[in-house]
């Protein structure tokens, strides 16, 4: 297994982490997806209390030792008090002392970021979680939530990333690099729409260039974003199968050439991922905290 640094900081982090967003309803063929990629040197595992999956990642955590563990309080915990017990609720979830790294789920422009994260360092300098990481923030909103830490520093920053929603690449990924903050990349195949129909041009190209290093387009894609320096891609426990699949994506390089043949396949009107509904979300965050719910 590959391994890269965490930001600024000294963890060696597995070059693919284990998602944990809907996953299905087969909790046994999930707990063996996690339980195979831990076998094969994955150690990070990311989740988040709206996920509702807190449990099943403690369940399957319990007694296994030098993994990495991340989870998530939700934009409408951001008042201090709340993320604090959101954070103490995670925790009971997760059935650990301390949380390897705790993320702000989405920008809530409704609660100011001080208060946030003034409560983030509380936690940290508590020794309740290690590291502060963020999700979904753009350039402006990272900057700001920089700007409001008087002693920590943020060290991720997870967002959709892959070959369909390239979104990061306008000045985040850049200003990112300059501050050594690692982007978790989640939804790495655009939420399954990379394989239908409309991008089948695209997965056949793929499947070609694949044909060269005997791997699968999804093992493409996947491999695509780890060469990506800071970029570490988070895949779903679907299923044995498919986890052992998708982790073999950290065993070998693509050439620059091909490199810049898959950067080249983006189609020009792409806009699949979550990201087309981030002011939606906002507007929603801000009603929330006007009325006070």
């Amino acid at each position: 297994m590959e391994y890269k640094i965490l930001g600024s900081t000294k963890e060696k982090l597995s070059s693919i982490g284990i998602g944990t967003w809907q996953l299905s309803s087969n909790t046994e063929e999930n707990e063996k997806a996690i339980n195979l990629a831990i076998e094969k040197g994955v150690n990070l595992i990311d989740t988040a209390e709206i996920y509702g999956t807190e449990k099943l990642v403690g369940k399957i955590i319990k007694e296994k030792r030098n993994l990495f563990i991340a989870t998530k309080v939700w934009a409408t915990h951001f008042r201090y008090d709340a993320v604090i017990k959101a954070c103490e609720k995670s925790l009971e979830n997760l059935g650990i002392k301390q949380i390897d790294l705790y993320q702000l789920h989405w920008p809530n422009r409704g609660i100011n970021i001080k208060e946030t994260m003034k409560a983030m360092e509380k936690l940290v300098y508590d020794g309740k979680i290690r590291y502060i990481g963020v999700s979904n923030f753009n350039e402006k909103e990272l900057k700001n939530a920089q700007r409001a830490m008087s002693k920590y520093e943020i060290v991720s920053n997870q967002v959709e990333y892959n070959l369909i929603e390239r979104m990061p690449e306008m000045n985040l990924i850049d200003y990112m690099k300059k501050e050594k903050i690692t982007l978790l990349a989640y939804s790495p195949f655009a939420h399954g729409a990379i394989f239908k129909k409309r991008y089948e041009r695209i997965i056949k190209s793929i499947e070609e260039l694949g044909k060269k290093y005997d791997k699968t387009a999804g093992q493409m894609l996947l491999r695509w974003l780890i060469q990506k320096d800071i970029v570490i891609p988070l895949t779903k426990a679907s299923s044995p199968k498919h986890m052992l699949e998708n982790i073999a994506a950290a065993d070998f390089n693509i050439n620059q050439k091909d490199m810049k043949i898959m950067d080249n396949l983006t189609p020009k009107d792409s806009n699949a991922g979550l990201s087309r509904f981030k002011n939606l979300i906002g507007y929603y965050l801000l009603l929330r905290a006007s009325l006070r719910l």
